[in-house]
């Protein structure tokens, strides 16, 4: 069968490898749609970065460069193994794309995503989205009956804003900022809205994605280059500062605006994955007795994140900019994106 693997930087290649097979308590899954994302365009630029080398194998599946990429991805379920249950051919899925310990004291306490072996399908081994099958354990498979495959590639991006919305804490009819318009920024816009914000702010420069922002639920869109950040969203909250903000594009400048535009004693949520070590002024921190918490993609959520969309109150087909096959994954979709990154949000790939 057809996969995208990554080599190493700059080296994604279509080749053929073994079809999987499920074993006991497994599903094998043919992919419909996988979207590309932005942690599979680091590998690409400058990788390897979480994907597992040959001198440190991934502690938990033995993989290592070259892996098979894609953890968004939605399709059928084409066979199961001996135990499975509640699942059969045929069916629409999702899967929450982890590999986990299941012993370790995050484990233990049902927070998952922080499990201190983490691994994620579609960078820890063969298994990836960005092929035509792959085989999950039955844990992590969730039935996605009434949505399309590709509403169901966008589940998992739309868990990663649900997960940070809901760690943040945010009080019905309060305000949120949110630092950035990228995919990411705009699923959280879009997860605040559906749980209840009252006001949601999106801060981003640059054009394409500022005229996105107001799709994704933002009631109003500053731009850094033109406005003082801070002061506008004290004008927009009667002087308070915003109740939570979100920190969407991993850039200290960044960072700092939005703890400067939470107000006194509210909270701070770091949703981006960093390229680098952080530069940041903690008595911004202390002065203001904000709290700064760090969000990794979710646990127990998406029947959530399903429910949102098949309820229809998440409309996930609006950030679907693009849709191509496997072979052109390079470069009508990687290149597109790093190359064209203002006017794409979600590129699907047809494996």
């Amino acid at each position: 069968m057809k996969a995208a693997r990554f080599h190493g930087r700059g080296d994604v290649r279509v080749e053929d490898i073994a079809e999987p097979h499920p074993g006991p308590g497994q599903v094998q899954i043919a992919v419909e749609w996988c979207g590309i994302c932005g942690t599979d365009l680091h590998e690409f630029l400058d990788g390897p970065i979480f994907t597992p080398t040959p001198a440190a194998p991934h502690p938990l599946t033995g993989g290592a460069v070259p892996v098979t990429l894609g953890h968004e991805f939605a399709g059928v379920v084409a066979e199961v193994g001996s135990g499975v249950t509640g699942l059969s051919e045929g069916q629409r899925v999702v899967v929450e794309p982890y590999d986990v310990c299941g012993t370790c004291s995050a484990c233990r306490d049902g927070r998952y995503n922080v499990c201190r072996q983490l691994g994620f399908i579609g960078l820890d081994g063969d298994q990836g989205g960005f092929a035509e099958r792959m085989v999950v354990d039955q844990r992590w498979v969730h039935p996605i009956d009434g949505l399309t495959t590709e509403q169901g590639a966008l589940v998992e991006p739309l868990a990663v804003g649900y997960h940070a919305t809901k760690l943040a804490g945010l009080p019905r009819g309060g305000t949120a900022a949110v630092f950035g318009s990228g995919p990411i920024g705009l699923v959280t816009a879009a997860a605040l809205r559906a749980t209840g914000a009252g006001q949601v702010i999106v801060v981003e420069p640059a054009e394409a994605r500022k005229a996105k922002a107001p799709g994704a639920g933002a009631d109003h869109v500053l731009d850094p280059t033109e406005v003082d950040v801070p002061e506008a969203i004290r004008e927009l909250t009667d002087g308070r500062g915003a109740d939570v903000t979100f920190e969407c594009a991993g850039i200290d400048q960044v960072l700092a605006s939005a703890v400067a535009s939470t107000r006194p004693g509210g909270t701070c949520v770091n949703v981006a994955i960093w390229g680098h070590p952080a530069t940041f002024d903690v008595n911004s921190l202390v002065f203001s007795e904000v709290t700064l918490i760090g969000s990794l993609a979710y646990a127990n959520r998406h029947e959530e994140v399903i429910e949102l969309i098949r309820s229809g109150t998440v409309d996930v087909e609006q950030f679907i900019t693009g849709r191509i096959a496997l072979e052109d994954i390079v470069e009508k979709g990687f290149r597109e994106l790093i190359d064209h990154k203002e006017s794409n949000v979600k590129i699907l790939v047809h494996p």
